[in-house]
């Protein structure tokens, strides 16, 4: 019954405006075929959908917060690659990758030379205060996008701690610099993005300006052309501007409009501002985005595009259960389909846009990025074979 309701209400209520995976656009008069065949595939395509969302609920079961206990897991899969030991050699092969660290003594070192001081800061915040409470240890540790040893390409394992990988990598996740420092920086963010525990305030204040029912129901994205898995949306914009609202900025990279696809770069937009929407869009970027933990503090639905590239925390997070997992393939016509499933199920996507938030805000406070930091660096630690010796040619932070 409920996907008949869902037919006559497409039929009637939709926006007759569809835009065909080329670009083009078509009209109801010019296009009614491509219309009717949709309102079919709509129906077939949402009963798939709500398989999904009913056995993804059934299956979920939330943390247990205790001692960052939701991202325990993580830590496990990470290091299992080197549940034999952690030689010598195999950090040294890791540090020609990376930036050296010691802690000894409970004081923390590092290389003179850092490839992004404000990267290193960021992760500094956290080291130093858990030094103190940590064995004497060194890491090396990657302050670039990219994760560095791939199992595909046949590196041999070395312990590189990255803060985002895809599954193939060798790399240890540990959590982005940008919780705390060295985050992108935007004209909006001139010193980058971080203080996440600012950000929580001042975000999750702004979901409270913008309830539920005073949010626009329209899709929202801000944010440069890192990855073409983005055009499809913001073309989706230019066809339907009352469905969608998502236009390209401009980047450290930009060079001309061909980088926004031919159109002016847009205005950045905090993300305060992004609680006005009821569907925020996520996007990978040179890697994992930034952006991902913040949209969920706006009780807004998100949209997640592609499932490679992850963070430590990303698989707490369940699909269809505190977001709306999307192909990195989906064309435009695909795209609306979510959409206005999600407009015609209002309750619903309240219901997972709230999962989301209540997850988040429990399971990923600056304790819990501490906590993370404290039993990854612990059990490594464990893995290590060889005495380490204190680096007179580190210094001390």
């Amino acid at each position: 019954m409920e996907n008949l309701v869902c037919f006559f209400l497409i039929s009637f209520t939709l926006t007759l405006t569809y835009s065909h995976d080329s670009g083009e656009s078509c009209t109801e008069a010019s296009c009614s075929g491509h219309f009717n065949k949709y309102s079919k595939e709509f129906n077939e395509w949402a009963s798939n959908l709500e398989k999904e969302l009913k056995i993804a609920k059934e299956q979920y079961e939330p943390c247990i917060k205790v001692n960052c206990s939701c991202h325990k897991s993580v830590i496990e899969q990470d290091l299992a690659p080197y549940t034999d030991g952690i030689t010598e050699d195999q950090f040294t092969m890791a540090r020609s990758k990376a930036t050296k660290y010691q802690i000894i003594d409970g004081v923390l070192f590092r290389e003179k030379d850092c490839h992004f001081p404000a990267r290193c800061a960021g992760v500094e915040h956290y080291l130093k205060a858990l030094a103190t409470k940590l064995p004497n240890l060194e890491i090396a540790l990657n302050t670039r996008d990219w994760p560095q040893v791939n199992s595909a390409w046949g590196h041999k394992k070395a312990p590189v701690f990255s803060f985002s990988k895809t599954k193939d990598y060798f790399d240890i996740m540990y959590p982005t610099w940008s919780f705390w420092e060295g985050g992108p920086a935007i004209s909006l963010y001139p010193t980058g993005i971080g203080r996440w525990d600012k950000h929580r305030l001042s975000i999750s204040s702004a979901a409270k300006k913008w309830p539920w029912e005073k949010k626009d129901s329209k899709a929202f994205f801000r944010g440069s052309r890192t990855s073409e898995e983005r055009d499809a949306l913001v073309l989706l914009s230019r066809s339907q501007p009352d469905l969608v609202d998502a236009q390209y900025t401009k980047n450290q990279a930009w060079k001309s409009d061909a980088d926004t696809l031919y159109a002016a770069p847009a205005s950045e937009v905090p993300f305060e501002e992004h609680c006005k929407y009821k569907y925020l869009f996520n996007y990978r970027g040179v890697a994992a985005s930034f952006r991902f933990k913040h949209l969920f503090l706006c009780k807004s639905l998100v949209f997640h595009v592609g499932d490679e590239w992850l963070e430590f925390f990303y698989p707490s997070i369940k699909p269809w259960v505190h977001y709306i997992p999307i192909s990195p393939k989906a064309t435009q016509s695909d795209l609306v389909k979510y959409i206005e499933y999600f407009k015609l199920h209002d309750s619903l996507a309240q219901e997972i846009a709230n999962r989301g938030f209540e997850h988040i805000w429990e399971n990923l406070t600056d304790k819990d990025v501490k906590c993370y930091w404290k039993k990854l660096l612990k059990k490594y630690s464990k893995l290590v074979k060889y005495e380490v010796q204190k680096d007179q040619d580190l210094i001390k932070i």
